[in-house]
Formats: C-alpha cells, sequence, structure tokens
C-alpha cells in the first residue's frame, strides 16, 4: 500500500480498522513505511510549526489491539511483547551503528545511516531518528518522537512517547540540539534547532522556561539556539516561604551565535 492507500484505510473508526481481513497486510505496509521515513507520526509545515498526523498513531494503536502476546525468541532471560511490533533488526547496508550491549529498537521505526546507538537504549515504535544522532547509554527515544540530524542525546535522557490520544503532538527535538545527561522532555514539547539543555533539565507541555535573556515566559518550545540549565525559583505562599521551598524552574541564560558549538556554550552558561 502507497502512503495515501494507508491513510485511508486508517482514517475510519477503530472497530473498522480491526474488522478489516486486509489489516495484517495494512499493518506491514505501515511499518516498512515508517521505516523508510515515508510516513512519520509527525512533520513540519512549510512555517516550521510541527504537526501530529493522528491516522499514523491511531494505525499503531491498531497494531497494539490487533495482535496477542507472544515471546520473543533469543533474548536473555526471555522477553514478552506484541506481535505486532518485534525488535527491528539491522544490516551492514542500513548504515547504523548499534553496539553490543542490550538496546533495542522496535519494528516501525525511522533509524536512518550514520545513527549510533549506545547500549542500553531504546527507541520504540513510531519514532523518527535522523543521520548522524548519537543515542547514548540508558537513553530512552519514545513513541512518535522526532529527533533531528546530528542531535546528541547524552547518557540517561528521556525523551517522552505520546501515543494517545492520537492528535497530540509528540515531542520533536530538532536538528544539532545537544540534550544533556538526565535530561527529560515530556508532553510534546518542541526543542528547536542548535539549542543546547544542560545535564538535569527537565521540560513538560506546562513547564514555564524562563527567558533570562529577553525576558518572557514560554510553555512548550524552547527556540532556536538556546541555552537552558536548571533554575529554581521560590514557592508561593506562607508555608513554603516559611521552609525556603524551591520549584524547579528551566531557564535561558544565553543564545548560541553561529560561532560557538554546544560545549563551549554551555560551558560559558555554566561558568
Amino acid at each position: 500500500m502507497e502512503a495515501a492507500a494507508l491513510e485511508a484505510f486508517y482514517l475510519r473508526p477503530m472497530d473498522s480498522i480491526l474488522g478489516d481481513p486486509l489489516l495484517p497486510q495494512a499493518h506491514g505496509a505501515l511499518l516498512n513505511a515508517l521505516e523508510l521515513g515515508s510516513v512519520r507520526a509527525a512533520s513540519p509545515d512549510p512555517d516550521g510549526q510541527w504537526r501530529a498526523h493522528a491516522w499514523v498513531k491511531t494505525a499503531i494503536l491498531a497494531g497494539f489491539r490487533s495482535s496477542a502476546t507472544a515471546e520473543i525468541p533469543g533474548w536473555p532471560g526471555s522477553a514478552f511483547d506484541r506481535t505486532a511490533f518485534p525488535p527491528r533488526q539491522f544490516f551492514t547496508a542500513d548504515g547504523v551503528r548499534l553496539v553490543p550491549g542490550g538496546s533495542a529498537v522496535r519494528r516501525g521505526a525511522y533509524v536512518a545511516s550514520g545513527v549510533v546507538v549506545m547500549p542500553p537504549a531504546y527507541i520504540n515504535v513510531g519514532a523518527f531518528v535522523d543521520a548522524g544522532t548519537m543515542v547514548d547509554s540508558h537513553a530512552l527515544v519514545g513513541s512518535c518522537a522526532q529527533i533531528g540530524k546530528r542531535v546528541h542525546l547524552s547518557a540517561a535522557a528521556q525523551v517522552g512517547g505520546v501515543l494517545e490520544p492520537a492528535g497530540a503532538l509528540p515531542v520533536v527535538v530538532e536538528d544539532d540540539v545537544f540534550v544533556g545527561g538526565l535530561v527529560g522532555l515530556f508532553e510534546g514539547v518542541v526543542i528547536r534547532r542548535r539549542a543546547v539543555l544542560a545535564s538535569g533539565v527537565r521540560i513538560t507541555g506546562s513547564t514555564v522556561i524562563y527567558d533570562l535573556v529577553l525576558g518572557r515566559e514560554l510553555r512548550r518550545d524552547v527556540p532556536e539556539g538556546a541555552v537552558v540549565v536548571p533554575g529554581s525559583r521560590p514557592a508561593t505562599g506562607a508555608f513554603a516561604r516559611e521552609q525556603g521551598i524551591q520549584l524547579a524552574a528551566p531557564c535561558i541564560v544565553k543564545y548560541r551565535d553561529s560561532s560557538t558549538d554546544a560545549a563551549t556554550a554551555l560551558e560559558e552558561a555554566l561558568r
């Protein structure tokens, strides 16, 4: 099935999809299209705004609901998962460096040539990981997350997945972003090109990001070239003041210019 035919197949109520005898054929075509990158769970419009493709996420959900859980042979200690989404296998021609040691990529994830996956890491179904990206040890690329070119996901970085509701935007990390260790990105946040996130930053859909350079508050969208570090702000209320309670507050402390790489920008910001 071509992408247009797949979209038409899945743009129906779930009961109709699950009852269609062509579902196994459509599911196989979906996995192949996702792995080739010809179908994506989200993509940017010409103006740079990201848009979720709800039918793709509906299709993935249909795969879960139409398949059984079975043992996956060959995994130490045994493993059990839905038969519709077995682990993906790579070949030399794929150009992916999947270092031994416990990493896994689920079928239906796009992993471009030049990507390096250090153990143990996990890339879930519907994710898109573009060329030259490093997925470091203990990093997660969640279901349908969109990762651009030359991104560095440092050790234990968590890029959350969003499958439901189908229309919700997944987490997006654009090209040339540096994501520090133990960073957590969740609930459809968008990290724009060349941004730098220092170790320990946590951003969700409701997190207020304080731009100390331009004097503004942001949500969901980290601007291009922003250097973000963990900060704190006083909690409100008399009890909080009495106890000296502080709340986490990611702060933009500078913007990269064309001559500074991510490491230099981060070192200057933290100095």
